[in-house]
């Protein structure tokens, strides 16, 4: 008898020392916390919110005021803040600068890229698009209006939003956020990617941020690759895609 309780107490010891690694497994993640680009607001996600709460899991949005790289990632953090598990950090477009900087947070166990900027360390949107490949898209973005960006109107459907409904592509390009200069100058202090585990959804008809470019930042990060054919807001277009990459993160694999 003595022997069988032994056995119980070494099984029960054994038990506690793994619950932490179990608590911390990608398999584990179900706290999943969702960050906009710029000329855009959180409403964009409701869709990929919507399926990943029917999926089982806990998802936050975060309002970034897209005013500064500093203003978003504390807007970030103020959400990561009033969560307790491990997290899966997803950004689209400009929010992939915000969960590079943000990610460092040890709340973050994973990140994940939606057609995204990933920038290095010293690096920002600005110095990303400074210089595009012979042949590439190039945004309509206006000249600055009091320190902030935003997309020419009538070419925001085709560079922004191709395949989305037009109505939906006409109410978008009519509600921008304005996106403030020095959000786009911000320069990431220490990636994220360099220490943590991260996917990218490449887009493959994005006219915001060209394809080639989405796959070389997916490359230097190590990220775990899927390619959609779809514009640069297929998070809207297509959430189930979006979904299905935010899961494999949240999974691990």
């Amino acid at each position: 008898m003595s022997n069988v309780r032994n056995l119980a107490a070494t099984a029960a010891l054994a038990a506690d020392n793994l619950s932490p690694q179990a608590t911390d497994s990608p398999a584990q993640i179900k706290e999943i916390v969702l960050v906009h680009g710029g000329f855009v607001d959180g409403s964009g996600w409701a869709q990929v919110y919507q399926g990943l709460r029917k999926d089982g899991y806990n998802v936050s949005v975060v309002q970034n005021p897209t005013t500064s790289l500093a203003d978003d990632v504390a807007a970030t953090k103020l959400v990561l803040a009033h969560l307790t598990g491990p997290v899966v950090l997803v950004g689209h477009s400009y929010g992939g600068a915000v969960i590079s900087e943000a990610g460092t947070d040890p709340k973050v166990k994973a990140l994940v890229y939606i057609a995204a900027f990933a920038p290095d360390k010293g690096e920002s949107v600005q110095s990303l698009i400074a210089n595009p490949a012979p042949g590439a898209s190039v945004p309509p973005i206006l000249p600055p209006r009091n320190g902030f960006l935003f997309l020419d109107r009538a070419k925001f459907a085709d560079s922004f939003a191709g395949d989305v409904t037009p109505a939906e592509a006409a109410f978008m390009a009519d509600s921008q956020v304005p996106w403030g200069v020095n959000a786009l100058a911000g320069a990431v202090t220490e990636p994220a990617w360099r220490s943590k585990p991260s996917w990218y959804l490449v887009t493959t008809e994005d006219k915001m941020i060209p394809p080639p470019a989405q796959h070389q930042m997916a490359k230097r990060a190590g990220a775990v690759v899927t390619e959609v054919k779809g514009s640069h807001a297929i998070y809207v277009s297509q959430p189930q895609a979006v979904i299905r990459v935010i899961e494999q993160a949240a999974k691990g694999g």
